[in-house]
């Protein structure tokens, strides 16, 4: 496969526009030959920047789909990734799709299905894998460094900072709030760190605190209390089969100052891994009878994956997936690993409106 790789983008909106555009962009042996928007102004604009006015247009992802592409890239709201990814691997083509996989694991479950029988390869956005620091700490727990863990926390909180744009804040399009939208990023870490994928139970807790607050001081502007209808903290208490306990954390606008986003700690039975924050990490344990904390450098050095000059994690996520595809790569995040986070959201959203333990 030496010529270029077509691609389809499906959702050319804020995730399209922030990340996987210019990622793709910075691809060259891929060309964006198609877009599809139901605002068609957005599609039409994508083309224009990013393909020349080269590409073609649709406002209808089936009539997109029935283009010569290798792969479409669904970047739409949570509650149509199931519906457009079926239909994308139906028709022939490899699908990225945005996180989470679905809003259920029914869905997530549908697009396996679909996928199996396709023969073509799938992977969701959980580009925080391929951050320096994610990177480092999955090698040292590959390396068993931190022993057996069983006690971690997932972490995705922020201040006053509730996106006020798109759909972030309608319940039917996007399945949920913070848990749905960054909580999901640092589940996702957390459960490929442990690489532990069978949850037996979980707990959760979802509220509606902040949503009618006015005069908010939200980093993006005040918030519409009329059209957030979704939860502005959640959080989840998840026990594994193996008896392993996770804690999950995630607001769009908690009154704290510790912010952190989409990163984990880990506690072992050898020694422990912390993310202050997305570029760096602490790991703890003891030697020659002390205890030690190192502070790894990622100012410098490469990433394992391609040498030359350091790429961020969203063009590293682009290009495994362009590898992935010519067969020169494996996928690095395996959607059978994304549907169990979404399961464990599930989970831990319907606890929390039984008020009772949801058992997988």
């Amino acid at each position: 496969m030496s010529k270029k790789l077509r691609y389809g983008i499906i959702g050319c909106g804020g995730i399209a526009e922030g990340k996987h555009l210019p990622a793709i962009s910075r691809l060259k042996d891929v060309e964006m030959a198609a877009f599809c928007d139901t605002f068609p102004a957005k599609a039409e604009a994508a083309n224009r920047n990013y393909a020349e006015g080269k590409g073609k247009v649709f406002a209808d992802y089936r009539e997109l789909l029935r283009e010569d592409l290798d792969a479409v890239c669904v970047l739409t709201p949570n509650n149509t990734h199931s519906e457009i990814t079926v239909a994308a691997l139906e028709s022939g083509k490899h699908v990225l799709c945005e996180k989470p996989m679905a809003i259920t694991y029914r869905e997530s479950q549908a697009m396996l299905a679909a996928r199996d029988k396709s023969g073509k390869l799938l992977t969701i956005g959980y580009q925080g894998r391929f951050r320096p620091n994610s990177l480092y700490l999955k090698a040292e727990c590959n390396k068993g460094i931190l022993g057996d863990i069983y006690f971690a926390r997932a972490t995705a909180l922020r201040r006053r900072a509730v996106p006020t744009w798109g759909v972030f804040l309608d319940e039917q399009k996007q399945g949920g709030g913070p848990l749905i939208d960054i909580g999901t990023h640092a589940l996702d870490l957390t459960l490929f760190m442990m690489n532990n994928y069978e949850p037996a139970y979980a707990v959760g807790t979802v509220y509606h605190k902040l949503n009618k607050d006015k005069d908010t001081a939200n980093a993006w502007g005040d918030w519409d209390p009329k059209k957030f209808t979704v939860e502005d903290s959640a959080f989840g208490f998840i026990v594994m089969k193996n008896g392993a306990t996770i804690i999950l954390q995630s607001s769009w606008a908690l009154n704290i100052t510790d912010v952190r986003e989409a990163v984990t700690t880990l506690c072992g039975t050898k020694g422990g891994a912390d993310m202050p924050n997305s570029e760096s990490l602490t790991i703890n344990g003891v030697r020659n009878n002390r205890q030690f904390v190192t502070d790894p450098d990622f100012g410098a050095g490469g990433v394992a994956f391609y040498g030359g000059a350091e790429a961020k994690d969203v063009d590293l996520e682009a290009r495994t997936f362009a590898a992935a595809i010519r067969g020169k790569g494996k996928l690095y995040v395996l959607p059978e690993e994304a549907a169990v986070v979404t399961r464990i959201l599930e989970g831990i959203y319907a606890s929390a409106k039984t008020g009772k333990p949801h058992y997988f």
